[in-house]
C-alpha cells in the first residue's frame, strides 16, 4: 500500500500575521511525491468570507505550473511563491461575518489523485469584536 500524497505549506516571518502592502514569501513541500506522479500544481492566495449571507470569496495571486510547459517543480525540493499583499480586505473576526485570508496549493497527480493543503493568515491587525455575554 502506497501512503497518500501530501503537501505542506510554509510561510516566511511568523506565518500569522502580515501588513497590507507587505510581502509574503512562502514554500510548500510535497511528500509521498515523485517527479513523474506531477501533472500539474495551483498556488493561490486568496480571501474568503464565512458567516451569515452569500459566502465571497477572491483569488489575489494564482499560478498554475504543469508538465506540457515544463514549469513543474521537482517534488524532492520544496517550491517557493511570493506575492505583494493588496491594501483590503482585511483579516476580520465578527460574529456574523468572518474574512479569512489562505494560501492553498492543490497538485493534480496521475490517475485522479489529488493532494491539497490550506495555510491561513492574517491581513492586518483588526481586533475581534468582543463576544457580549
Amino acid at each position: 500500500m502506497t501512503e497518500a500524497a501530501e503537501v505542506t505549506i510554509s510561510l516566511d516571518g511568523d506565518g500569522r500575521t502580515y501588513c497590507p502592502a507587505q510581502p509574503l514569501f512562502g514554500e510548500y513541500v510535497f511528500k509521498n511525491v515523485l517527479p513523474g506522479d506531477l501533472k500539474a500544481v495551483e498556488v493561490a492566495v486568496l480571501w474568503y468570507t464565512e458567516g451569515k449571507g452569500d459566502e465571497d470569496l477572491a483569488v489575489h495571486a494564482f499560478w498554475r505550473l504543469n508538465a506540457e510547459e515544463e514549469t513543474l517543480p521537482d517534488p524532492r525540493r520544496p517550491a517557493f511563491f511570493e506575492t505583494v499583499l493588496p491594501h483590503s480586505p482585511l483579516s476580520y473576526e465578527g460574529r456574523l461575518l468572518k474574512i479569512r485570508w489562505c494560501v492553498r496549493v492543490r497538485a493534480f497527480l496521475h490517475r485522479g489523485k489529488e493532494a491539497f493543503s490550506e495555510r491561513r493568515f492574517r491581513l492586518g491587525d483588526v481586533p475581534a469584536v468582543a463576544d457580549l455575554g
